[in-house]
Protein backbone atom coordinates (compact mmCIF):
# COMPACT_ATOMS: atom_id res chain seq x y z
CA UNK A 1 0.00 0.00 0.00
CA UNK A 2 2.83 2.37 0.93
CA UNK A 3 4.59 1.57 -2.36
CA UNK A 4 1.39 2.38 -4.31
CA UNK A 5 1.06 5.75 -2.57
CA UNK A 6 4.68 6.57 -3.40
CA UNK A 7 4.17 5.63 -7.07
CA UNK A 8 1.00 7.75 -7.32
CA UNK A 9 2.74 10.72 -5.71
CA UNK A 10 5.66 10.39 -8.12
CA UNK A 11 3.22 10.24 -11.05
CA UNK A 12 1.52 13.46 -9.93
CA UNK A 13 4.89 15.20 -9.66
CA UNK A 14 5.81 14.13 -13.20
CA UNK A 15 2.53 15.42 -14.66
CA UNK A 16 2.98 18.66 -16.58
CA UNK A 17 -0.42 20.30 -17.04
CA UNK A 18 0.83 22.93 -19.50
CA UNK A 19 2.49 20.33 -21.72
CA UNK A 20 -0.55 18.05 -21.54
CA UNK A 21 -2.91 20.86 -22.53
CA UNK A 22 -0.61 21.75 -25.42
CA UNK A 23 -0.71 18.15 -26.67
CA UNK A 24 -4.50 18.14 -26.46
CA UNK A 25 -4.78 21.46 -28.32
CA UNK A 26 -2.47 20.31 -31.11
CA UNK A 27 -4.42 17.09 -31.64
CA UNK A 28 -7.77 18.86 -31.35
CA UNK A 29 -6.71 21.51 -33.88
CA UNK A 30 -5.84 18.86 -36.44
CA UNK A 31 -8.98 16.80 -35.94
CA UNK A 32 -11.41 19.74 -35.77
CA UNK A 33 -9.85 21.09 -38.98
CA UNK A 34 -10.13 17.72 -40.72
CA UNK A 35 -13.60 16.73 -39.57
CA UNK A 36 -15.34 19.92 -38.47
CA UNK A 37 -16.89 20.39 -35.06
CA UNK A 38 -19.64 17.80 -35.42
CA UNK A 39 -17.38 15.15 -36.95
CA UNK A 40 -14.60 15.47 -34.39
CA UNK A 41 -15.06 13.03 -31.51
CA UNK A 42 -13.41 13.56 -28.15
CA UNK A 43 -12.40 9.88 -28.18
CA UNK A 44 -10.42 10.47 -31.37
CA UNK A 45 -8.78 13.60 -29.95
CA UNK A 46 -7.82 11.68 -26.83
CA UNK A 47 -6.26 8.89 -28.88
CA UNK A 48 -4.39 11.35 -31.13
CA UNK A 49 -2.99 13.28 -28.17
CA UNK A 50 -2.18 10.19 -26.11
CA UNK A 51 -4.19 11.63 -23.24
CA UNK A 52 -6.98 10.06 -21.24
CA UNK A 53 -10.44 11.29 -22.33
CA UNK A 54 -11.35 12.18 -18.76
CA UNK A 55 -8.27 14.41 -18.60
CA UNK A 56 -9.53 16.39 -21.60
CA UNK A 57 -12.78 17.07 -19.77
CA UNK A 58 -10.81 17.91 -16.64
CA UNK A 59 -8.78 20.60 -18.44
CA UNK A 60 -11.39 21.95 -20.86
CA UNK A 61 -14.78 20.98 -19.43
CA UNK A 62 -16.56 20.17 -22.69
CA UNK A 63 -16.10 19.66 -26.41
CA UNK A 64 -17.42 23.18 -27.02
CA UNK A 65 -14.92 24.67 -24.59
CA UNK A 66 -12.12 22.71 -26.26
CA UNK A 67 -13.12 24.03 -29.68
CA UNK A 68 -13.20 27.56 -28.28
CA UNK A 69 -9.69 27.07 -26.90
CA UNK A 70 -8.53 25.82 -30.32
CA UNK A 71 -9.96 28.90 -32.03
CA UNK A 72 -8.38 31.22 -29.47
CA UNK A 73 -5.02 29.52 -29.97
CA UNK A 74 -5.30 29.82 -33.75
CA UNK A 75 -6.16 33.51 -33.55
CA UNK A 76 -3.39 34.13 -31.02
CA UNK A 77 -0.84 32.54 -33.36
CA UNK A 78 -1.66 34.73 -36.36
CA UNK A 79 -1.98 37.92 -34.31
CA UNK A 80 1.31 37.39 -32.47
CA UNK A 81 3.11 36.89 -35.78
CA UNK A 82 1.34 39.88 -37.29
CA UNK A 83 2.29 42.12 -34.36
CA UNK A 84 5.96 41.18 -34.79
CA UNK A 85 6.14 42.51 -38.37
CA UNK A 86 8.36 45.58 -38.78
CA UNK A 87 5.72 47.68 -40.53
CA UNK A 88 7.06 51.01 -39.26
CA UNK A 89 10.06 50.66 -41.56
CA UNK A 90 7.83 50.86 -44.65
CA UNK A 91 5.64 53.58 -46.16
CA UNK A 92 2.04 52.93 -45.11
CA UNK A 93 0.87 51.67 -48.50
CA UNK A 94 3.78 49.22 -48.68
CA UNK A 95 3.12 48.15 -45.09
CA UNK A 96 -0.48 47.30 -45.99
CA UNK A 97 0.76 45.23 -48.94
CA UNK A 98 3.15 43.53 -46.51
CA UNK A 99 0.08 42.51 -44.52
CA UNK A 100 -1.35 40.96 -47.69
CA UNK A 101 1.87 38.94 -48.06
CA UNK A 102 1.79 37.92 -44.42
CA UNK A 103 -1.87 36.89 -44.36
CA UNK A 104 -1.53 34.80 -47.51
CA UNK A 105 1.64 33.15 -46.25
CA UNK A 106 0.02 32.35 -42.90
CA UNK A 107 -2.93 30.71 -44.64
CA UNK A 108 -0.59 28.58 -46.74
CA UNK A 109 1.55 27.55 -43.77
CA UNK A 110 -1.47 26.89 -41.54
CA UNK A 111 -4.26 25.44 -43.70
CA UNK A 112 -6.09 24.34 -40.56
CA UNK A 113 -6.79 28.01 -39.75
CA UNK A 114 -9.24 28.67 -42.58
CA UNK A 115 -10.87 25.26 -42.06
CA UNK A 116 -11.50 26.04 -38.40
CA UNK A 117 -12.96 29.43 -39.29
CA UNK A 118 -15.12 27.84 -41.97
CA UNK A 119 -16.48 25.38 -39.42
CA UNK A 120 -17.13 28.14 -36.89
CA UNK A 121 -18.97 30.23 -39.49
CA UNK A 122 -21.26 27.28 -40.18
CA UNK A 123 -22.17 27.47 -36.49
CA UNK A 124 -22.73 31.24 -36.75
CA UNK A 125 -19.69 32.03 -34.57
CA UNK A 126 -21.31 30.66 -31.45
CA UNK A 127 -17.96 29.90 -29.81
CA UNK A 128 -15.99 33.08 -30.47
CA UNK A 129 -19.08 35.21 -29.80
CA UNK A 130 -18.92 34.05 -26.19
CA UNK A 131 -15.15 34.31 -25.90
CA UNK A 132 -13.87 37.62 -24.46
CA UNK A 133 -10.33 36.37 -25.13
CA UNK A 134 -10.93 36.22 -28.87
CA UNK A 135 -11.99 39.85 -29.00
CA UNK A 136 -8.97 40.85 -26.91
CA UNK A 137 -6.59 38.81 -29.08
CA UNK A 138 -7.85 40.44 -32.27
CA UNK A 139 -7.79 44.00 -30.93
CA UNK A 140 -4.21 44.46 -32.16
CA UNK A 141 -5.25 43.43 -35.68
CA UNK A 142 -7.71 46.31 -35.91
CA UNK A 143 -5.33 48.76 -34.22
CA UNK A 144 -2.52 48.03 -36.69
CA UNK A 145 -4.64 48.95 -39.71
CA UNK A 146 -6.00 52.10 -38.06
CA UNK A 147 -2.44 53.20 -37.30
CA UNK A 148 -1.30 52.53 -40.88
CA UNK A 149 -4.19 54.52 -42.35
CA UNK A 150 -3.49 57.48 -40.08
CA UNK A 151 0.17 57.42 -41.06
CA UNK A 152 -0.66 56.90 -44.72
CA UNK A 153 -2.88 59.98 -44.77
CA UNK A 154 -0.04 62.05 -43.33
CA UNK A 155 2.41 60.61 -45.87
CA UNK A 156 -0.01 60.95 -48.75
CA UNK A 157 0.45 57.26 -49.58
CA UNK A 158 -3.16 56.15 -48.95
CA UNK A 159 -6.59 57.60 -49.65
CA UNK A 160 -8.38 59.53 -46.91
CA UNK A 161 -11.76 57.79 -46.86
CA UNK A 162 -10.59 54.21 -46.31
CA UNK A 163 -12.32 52.05 -43.70
CA UNK A 164 -9.86 49.87 -41.71
CA UNK A 165 -12.48 47.17 -41.19
CA UNK A 166 -13.20 46.91 -44.91
CA UNK A 167 -9.50 46.68 -45.77
CA UNK A 168 -8.87 43.95 -43.20
CA UNK A 169 -11.93 42.01 -44.37
CA UNK A 170 -10.91 42.33 -48.01
CA UNK A 171 -7.34 41.17 -47.39
CA UNK A 172 -8.66 38.11 -45.56
CA UNK A 173 -11.43 37.42 -48.07
CA UNK A 174 -9.25 37.57 -51.18
CA UNK A 175 -7.11 34.74 -49.84
CA UNK A 176 -9.69 32.86 -47.79
CA UNK A 177 -12.20 32.38 -50.61
CA UNK A 178 -9.54 31.18 -53.02
CA UNK A 179 -8.03 28.62 -50.66
CA UNK A 180 -11.22 27.28 -49.06
CA UNK A 181 -12.71 26.74 -52.53
CA UNK A 182 -9.58 25.75 -54.43
CA UNK A 183 -10.73 22.18 -55.10
CA UNK A 184 -14.07 23.12 -56.62
CA UNK A 185 -12.53 26.07 -58.47
CA UNK A 186 -9.77 23.85 -59.83
CA UNK A 187 -12.43 21.50 -61.20
CA UNK A 188 -14.54 24.30 -62.68
CA UNK A 189 -11.62 26.07 -64.37
CA UNK A 190 -9.67 22.90 -65.19
CA UNK A 191 -6.49 24.29 -63.60
CA UNK A 192 -4.69 23.27 -60.43
CA UNK A 193 -5.22 26.41 -58.36
CA UNK A 194 -3.06 24.95 -55.60
CA UNK A 195 0.12 24.60 -57.68
CA UNK A 196 3.01 26.98 -56.87
CA UNK A 197 2.63 29.00 -60.09
CA UNK A 198 -1.08 29.66 -59.50
CA UNK A 199 -0.54 30.50 -55.84
CA UNK A 200 2.15 33.01 -56.82
CA UNK A 201 -0.15 34.52 -59.45
CA UNK A 202 -3.00 34.78 -56.94
CA UNK A 203 -0.83 36.69 -54.48
CA UNK A 204 0.19 39.14 -57.22
CA UNK A 205 -3.48 39.71 -58.11
CA UNK A 206 -4.43 40.25 -54.46
CA UNK A 207 -1.68 42.82 -53.96
CA UNK A 208 -2.61 44.60 -57.17
CA UNK A 209 -6.27 44.82 -56.12
CA UNK A 210 -5.43 46.21 -52.68
CA UNK A 211 -2.79 48.60 -54.06
CA UNK A 212 -5.19 50.07 -56.62
CA UNK A 213 -7.82 50.54 -53.94
CA UNK A 214 -5.77 52.14 -51.16
CA UNK A 215 -3.51 54.51 -53.08
CA UNK A 216 -4.51 58.11 -53.87
CA UNK A 217 -6.03 58.79 -57.26
CA UNK A 218 -4.54 62.09 -58.45
CA UNK A 219 -7.03 62.64 -61.29
CA UNK A 220 -10.03 62.21 -58.98
CA UNK A 221 -8.42 64.39 -56.30
CA UNK A 222 -7.74 67.15 -58.84
CA UNK A 223 -11.33 67.10 -60.10
CA UNK A 224 -12.58 67.35 -56.54
CA UNK A 225 -10.29 70.33 -55.86
CA UNK A 226 -11.51 72.17 -58.98
CA UNK A 227 -15.15 71.56 -58.04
Amino acid sequence: MRDKIIVNAAHRRRRNPAKTKEKILLAATRIFAQRGFDGARVDRIAAASGVNKQLIYHYFGSKDALFTAVLESAYRSIRNEEASLDLDALPADQAILRLVDFTWDHYLRNPYFIRLLNSENQMEARHIRNSPSTREINASHIAIMKKLLRRGRREGTVRHELDPIQINVSIAALGFFYLINQHTLSTVYQHDLGCPAMLKKRLAVMKDIIACWIRPQPAADNRASIA
